[in-house]
């Protein structure tokens, strides 16, 4: 009796945590209770930052949809136009006389690239999957677990339960399926690849796989057929039989079907296509193909979640809305209180980015690596005037710092075609990109000269390569990136000019990212709009820390600091708003979805609650006139701007709002049921901002100090917990938790020492730490903040500063390696 009454409990022990092990997996997993049938938006995606693939989870004929992230149009080639810089002193004087147009005119001529836009990022193809008299089925179910990067397709035929599994795994660099049923010699399938590329060739071999080869299209004048990739698809069975076609695998009759998938290119970098695609499929594939399926399983698992698992967030239940399907709770979330919705949106930032940006992959472009369409929107390409920086917001703070890695290489690169671009259009020394660019790296101006014209792209990138450093502290790496940096800045201390109005130095033309007032008739051009001197400001500010702290070009130092005190400051405009434009010259009425003169306030620490209140205040207003409701990456921007302005609910507002699908927002972007972000149309943008947006409602260490809960709304208040995001000086939150919005445990450790300032709204008291009451600068020099001008306020102006919410401030000194534990008095 007391032995079967043991076994008892320890069952009942024993189901009770793998209940509640199951539980907590359903908080990170996105299931659906039907097909996506043909819409691509509704399909699930997986990726290793090399090969995607969305899976549809159809039943009678599934499609895996193939990208691979250097598969892109034409081959290596430059867009600069060498009569940009004749032109130039005639567009300035146009500038700076009032004709903008005019000088916008002029500079369709002159300086809009005659040559290519850019190139388009394309698809493989799709493996088809054809399975016979599977049309009526039950018990429906696929999902995508994002904790193990696995997506699963179950349902019934005839009473035989089917399972396929399906995964990217990075150590093999191959895409796995695995098909199963639960009664003997039920699988049969066609299999066969379909593509829209037209210089292609389907085939099979002897080893009955399925292969597709092709060379990707000329686009815009540049030369095609140069880029060639290659497609491998492998089988394993085990009982049944396997015969192929031309273009065709048939396998019948198996109790199991594995199959791999292998793409390569010849891409080797913007400059080299040498490489051999048919020798790498080979190579990965055998890579793959001797390993037993739970050994890849196994391995894949463990290499996603020594990333991924880095990060643990919990910011409360709701148990009804949890049980019910991913597109269901989509539907309801702007309504409904589900706060592990929101914690698992955050947690679907960090799967996309780890799945599309890898070592040796390329970044994650305007769709992170998923794209079905030959002719995506904006081709799919580096949108480097806000939308290939959102992508890496994340990459630092939610601990994801390996993913940076493919975005700090291509700005390396851009760094080196980015100088005869510098040279040739402006006379320039340095490098300069202009506000998009792709593959091959072009840094001319791109698409009308409306957008095109803004030079800005290379020095807003140079603050990730910087961000970096502020994160890790490693003095051999800021050798490295510094002569980028000092490249950076060194053009604009050749490009700036003096304004004859003001005689502030001042970039001409300039834009604000495709916006216009309407006081320059529709034409985007000025001479030191905000967000130019902003960008300038960080550019030459973080050239001249790196130098210091290398001891290096001290005259180069001098020269910088003296230009940056001729910079135009930021202004506070009639409408007591933080002023686009150096003349007050915005509408409150202007809703445009690029607040761009925010960017001081975010992701740069130019606006502050605490060192520039009238500016923060103005910032305020300014969010508050262009409304919350607009594209789905903009509401992903202004959910981080209102969580440096420390409102918690009005961040969660904008999750709410992009947490909305398609359609809903009047006028205004939203989420897809795939929970991909729609600008409209899709942009990956959108999800990354978004979980930076989070990751700054609970942590931000932008301004002197860490503060921690600078913006929890109430929807999370009552508790919570999280552990291991990242933050400047090297430091990790192992653990925070909190109940009523206030901190109730802390731990954080020091991974290169060094003073540690903590924010909080509640006192602190150390368990094995000296705390003391903060004074003065941080000592820190990771945490140093720049002190901008004093900005310029318009008569008109009425600034009423906020009140700021009281918090306590403390230092203390931390030891390498070391985890400091803390109570909340």
């Amino acid at each position: 009796m007391t032995n079967n009454l043991f076994k008892k409990k320890v069952l009942f022990i024993l189901l009770f945590a793998i209940s509640n092990f199951v539980q907590a997996q359903k908080s990170l997993v996105l299931w659906y209770d039907k097909p996506s049938g043909n819409v691509w938006e509704r399909a699930l995606p997986i990726g290793n930052g090399k090969i995607g693939a969305m899976v549809y989870g159809n039943v009678s004929q599934e499609i895996l949809q193939l990208n691979e992230t250097s598969v892109w149009t034409g081959s290596p080639n430059r867009n600069d136009n060498p009569d940009a810089l004749a032109s130039l002193p005639a567009v300035r004087k146009l500038v700076f006389d009032g004709k903008q147009k005019e000088a916008e005119i002029l500079s369709e001529k002159t300086i809009q690239s005659k040559k290519s836009n850019g190139q388009i990022f394309q698809p493989v193809g799709s493996l088809n999957l054809r399975f016979a008299n599977h049309e009526n089925y039950t018990n429906y179910r696929r999902e995508l677990n994002i904790e193990r990067a696995i997506s699963t397709t179950t349902y019934s035929v005839d009473g035989v339960q089917y399972t396929r599994t399906s995964f990217v795994s990075s150590p093999t660099n191959t895409l796995v399926v695995r098909i199963t049923a639960n009664k003997a010699n039920s699988i049969s399938l066609d299999a066969f690849f379909t593509t829209p590329q037209k210089n292609v060739k389907l085939s099979t071999n002897s080893r009955k796989q399925l292969i597709l080869h092709g060379a990707t299209a000329g686009h815009e004048g540049v030369e095609g057929n140069q880029l060639k990739f290659n497609a491998l698809t492998t089988f394993k069975q085990q009982g049944g039989s396997i015969t192929s076609n031309d273009t065709l695998t048939k396998i019948t009759g198996a109790n199991e079907v594995i199959i791999y998938v292998n793409i390569a290119t010849n891409f080797n970098s913007y400059k080299d296509l040498s490489g051999n695609e048919i020798a790498r499929t080979e190579a990965d594939l055998q890579k793959a193909l001797p390993k037993p399926y739970a050994t890849l399983l196994n391995e894949h698992v463990a290499n996603f979640q020594s990333f991924f698992n880095r990060v643990k967030l919990d910011l409360g239940s709701n148990p009804a809305a949890e049980q019910k399907p991913t597109d269901v709770r989509l539907d309801e979330f702007r309504t409904n209180n589900d706060p592990t919705f929101a914690s698992l949106y955050f947690q679907y930032g960090r799967y996309l980015l780890i799945s599309s940006s890898k070592i040796g992959g390329q970044p994650a472009n305007l769709q992170g690596i998923w794209n079905n369409k030959m002719f995506p929107s904006w081709d799919s390409k580096y949108t480097i005037n806000i939308n290939t920086q959102m992508n890496y917001w994340p990459a630092e703070k939610t601990n994801l710092s390996e993913m940076h890695e493919p975005l700090l290489k291509m700005v390396k690169e851009l760094s080196e075609t980015g100088q005869e671009t510098a040279r040739i259009m402006y006379g320039s020394r340095g490098w300069v990109a202009h506000h998009n660019t792709d593959l091959w790296r072009i840094t001319g101006p791109v698409d009308r000269i409306f957008w095109g014209v803004w030079s800005m792209g290379g020095a807003w990138l140079c603050q990730h390569l910087w961000e970096r450093y502020l994160y890790t502290g490693n003095k051999a790496y800021l050798a490295e990136i510094y002569p980028i940096l000092k490249g950076a800045s060194l053009f604009f201390v050749d490009d700036l000019v003096e304004d004859p109005r003001n005689k502030y130095l001042v970039i001409n033309p300039g834009t604000s990212p495709e916006n216009a007032p309407a006081a320059h008739q529709g034409s985007s051009f000025d001479a030191g709009v905000t967000m130019d001197n902003q960008i300038v400001f960080d550019m030459l500010s973080v050239t001249i820390r790196a130098a210091e702290l290398l001891k290096k070009d001290q005259q180069l130092v001098d020269t910088l600091k003296t230009i940056r005190k001729r910079l135009s400051p930021m202004r506070i405009g009639q409408y007591n708003q933080v002023q686009e434009w150096m003349e007050d010259i915005d509408s409150p009425n202007d809703k445009h979805r690029h607040i761009s003169h925010l960017y001081g306030l975010f992701p740069s620490n130019q606006i502050s609650p605490y060192r520039t209140p009238e500016l923060f205040v103005g910032a305020n207003n300014t969010l508050i006139q262009r409304g919350d409701v607009s594209t789905g990456w903009s509401m992903g921007w202004k959910v981080n701007w209102w969580a440096r302005m420390l409102d918690g609910n009005h961040a969660h507002l904008l999750i709410q709002n992009q947490l909305s699908p398609l359609g809903v927002n009047a006028a205004g972007g939203g989420t897809y049921p795939n929970l991909f972000d729609a600008h409209a149309p899709f942009q990956i943008d959108g999800n990354f901002g978004c979980t930076s947006g989070i990751a700054e409602m609970l942590v931000q260490s932008h301004d002197g100090a860490i503060h921690l809960l600078p913006a929890l709304p109430d929807f999370w208040k009552e508790k919570g917990s999280i552990s291991g995001l990242k933050t400047r000086g090297g430091f990790e939150i192992v653990k925070m938790t909190w109940t009523n919005g206030k901190v109730t445990s802390l731990q954080i450790k020091s991974t290169i020492g060094g003073n540690c300032r903590l924010r909080i709204g509640a006192a602190l008291k150390g368990k094995n730490v000296n705390l003391q009451t903060a004074k003065g600068e941080n000592s820190n020099p990771l945490f140093i903040t720049e002190e901008t001008a004093k900005p310029i306020i318009s008569p008109k102006a009425s600034i009423i500063l906020a009140s700021i919410p009281p918090t306590f401030l403390y230092d203390f000194t931390t030891e390498k390696g070391k985890v400091y534990t803390f109570d909340v008095q």
